[in-house]
This record gives structure tokens, sequence and C-alpha cells, in this order.
């Protein structure tokens, strides 16, 4: 029977990270993931960036001790205010973050005009400013989304309720973007009404993808790929079976892009 440490820990504040494990399971399916949720804390993305640092801080070390063999931290909030910490508190440890997959969006339109959607902790932070200096002549519109993480977490993604949402968050946008970030975790289960919302002629980007590479490319240069058979386990930090069941259905359906 497989230990805790052969499995890949996936983190996230709820089950938006589900769409990062979704990229994994696909380009990994024979690996063991464990993934964790603090839906009882969700959002991150409205929080004091301190209290992010020490909510993640606290869940990564709790799966320390449980004994894993390598993390992703599948949470841009997390990522921007607590993977560098998480670096430093564990040197020699496989820890993978994601970031807004600006880079991309802005090469593929140089002279195009990119949104960043993301929570407010991830448009006012470092990592992201970092980013966007790389790119000191793009046209580049910072739109934060308070509120979106909610409505996935209650099941709400594809929903009357988030196409009203949208339509105060992105119609100021709409017709006026080349390129869409979605710079959280939780906002690729929205696609299909942020494509109601913004057309066909808006290209959207997600890191989801870029992340299981590179955790991929880590794991084969330590020698930890693993040869099947692969699962999933869902934690989360609300004891209720009805966030468990709306992470497998999140992991399992196939509309949202």
């Amino acid at each position: 029977m497989a230990s805790k440490a052969d499995y890949i820990a996936v983190i996230d504040s709820g089950v938006g990270g589900i769409s990062v494990l979704r990229k994994l399971v696909q380009l990994m399916p024979q690996e063991r993931y464990l993934y964790f949720g603090d839906s009882a804390n969700a959002p991150y993305g409205t929080k004091p960036a301190a209290q992010v640092q020490a909510m993640t801080e606290a869940t990564v070390e709790r799966l320390m001790k449980r004994g894993i063999k390598a993390l992703v931290v599948a949470c841009n909030t997390a990522t921007a205010t607590a993977i560098e910490l998480l670096r430093e508190k564990y040197p020699d440890f496989i820890i993978v973050g994601i970031e807004p997959a600006v880079k991309p969006a802005i090469l593929q339109h140089p002279e195009g005009a990119v949104g960043i959607m993301a929570t407010p902790v991830t448009l006012q932070g470092e990592k992201l400013e970092k980013l966007l200096r790389m790119f000191p002549h793009s046209n580049i519109h910072k739109i934060p989304a308070p509120g979106l993480v909610e409505l996935v977490e209650a099941g709400l993604a594809n929903s009357p309720q988030m196409d009203e949402f949208l339509a105060t968050v992105l119609g100021p946008y709409v017709g006026k973007l080349d390129a869409l970030v979605l710079g959280c975790t939780h906002y690729p289960f929205a696609i299909p009404a942020i494509r109601r919302m913004m057309g066909e002629n808006t290209d959207l980007y997600d890191g989801g993808a870029g992340t299981a590479l590179q955790t991929r490319r880590r794991l084969e240069a330590a020698g930890l790929l693993h040869d099947g058979p692969g699962c999933v386990v869902f934690e989360n930090s609300l004891e209720d079976p009805t966030i468990i069941n709306l992470c497998k259905s999140l992991l399992t359906e196939a509309h949202y892009g």
C-alpha cells in the first residue's frame, strides 16, 4: 500500500486549484495526488498578505509532517505571498507555484490590450509587478474580481449569478481586450460564463498547464516520477461531504476549457 510520501500535494484556498490538478492528472495520470483545499478560510485574495502567508505555511507544515514527495501551490494568492518563504523553509524540497500567464499573453499580443483578472492581493503583489516590469510598454489592464471565488466555491461557476457578476466586472472591457489572463485558479471554472461575456475574439490564458509541466520537469530531474497506478485523494478544511463531492465534480467535468 502506498504511503503519503509517494504523493504530490496540491494545495489551494479552496476548490480553485483543481483547475491545476486537472492539468497535472492529464499530464501525469500515473501519479498519486493529495489535494487539500482550505475552503474554511476562502477566499485568500481579499485577506492581508501576512494572514495568507500564515495560513499557507500552517497547511504546508501539516502536510510535510505527514510525508509528501512534492508540493504544488495551486493558488495564485498563496504563491504571490508565501512561495519564497516556503522555499527558504524547505530548500531541498520540490515546491512549484503558479503565476498568472502574463508572459505568453503579452508575447502573443505585443501590440494588443491585455487584461489581468485576479484577486486584489495578487494584483497588488510584488511578484506580479516584477513580471510586468519585463514589459514596460504593454497595454495592461488590472481587473480585480472580488467575489468570483465565492461563486465557484458555491458551485455557481456557470450560472446566472456568475453572468450577473461578470457583467459588472468585465462589462467595461467587452470588445476592448485582445487577451484576458485568468490570474486565479478558481477562474478557469468560469470560462463558459467568461466566454459568454467577452466573446470569441478575446484569448484566455491561465497558468495551470505551465505549472504542470514544471512539476513534471522537477520530478523527472529528481528521479521521483511514479509509474502508477495513479489516484487522487481529496481533503478539505471544511468537514463537509458536499465540498468533497464538488471537488470530484470539478475534476471530471469537461466543459470549462
